[in-house]
């Protein structure tokens, strides 16, 4: 069962969150804590904190192990702008954007395909259908495809070759082969 947890409007551009969140992707919990730990840039603390809001809710409503735990995905949406303004020359004034982010974190299990997976090797063994074998057409194994080279002689390999002109090769020619 995916566990989503969601942090909405931080004070953050996408840009830059993305950065960190591409750090994480695919990882297990256990290593993406000890990655945000680590991570010098400002949104790592509030990834790490979604992180651990996750764990917990995953711990606390579906009763998951965080060893069995693996960001399945995240994502890093823009958030609206809180645009403000500052004073520019001859009297203008230029706009600025303060971007926000929404990001999405979806952590999934990681045994449960690895029992999913031991299910299905368990009904192939347990399963005594042969396999089906088709008819062979004879005639068809018996063709032989035969692919015709052109055979190049050593006046014509020669004249592929740059030409050399008094212990110098020619680097410019007009004509291409």
């Amino acid at each position: 069962m995916p566990v989503i947890a969601r942090l909405r409007y931080l004070r953050i551009a996408p840009r830059k969150v993305r950065l960190v969140a591409d750090l994480l992707r695919g990882k297990t919990a256990e290593e993406a804590q000890g990655v945000l730990g680590f991570t010098i840039k400002k949104a790592s603390l509030p990834l790490l904190k979604l992180l651990k809001s996750a764990l917990a809710s995953a711990r606390n409503n579906f009763h998951l192990e965080e060893k069995n735990l693996y960001i399945s995905k995240i994502t890093v949406d823009e958030g609206p702008k809180n645009k403000r303004w500052r004073a520019r020359a001859r009297g203008q004034a230029g706009q600025i954007q303060k971007k926000t982010s929404h990001i999405t974190l979806v952590l999934d299990e990681k045994v449960k395909k690895d029992k999913e997976a031991r299910l299905i090797k368990r009904v192939k063994k347990t399963s005594k259908a042969l396999p089906l074998q088709l008819p062979r057409d004879e005639e068809k194994d018996k063709e032989v495809k035969v692919v015709q080279q052109k055979p190049k002689f050593r006046s014509q390999i020669e004249s592929i070759r740059p030409k050399t002109e008094k212990g110098f090769k020619r680097i410019f020619r007009r004509k291409s082969f």
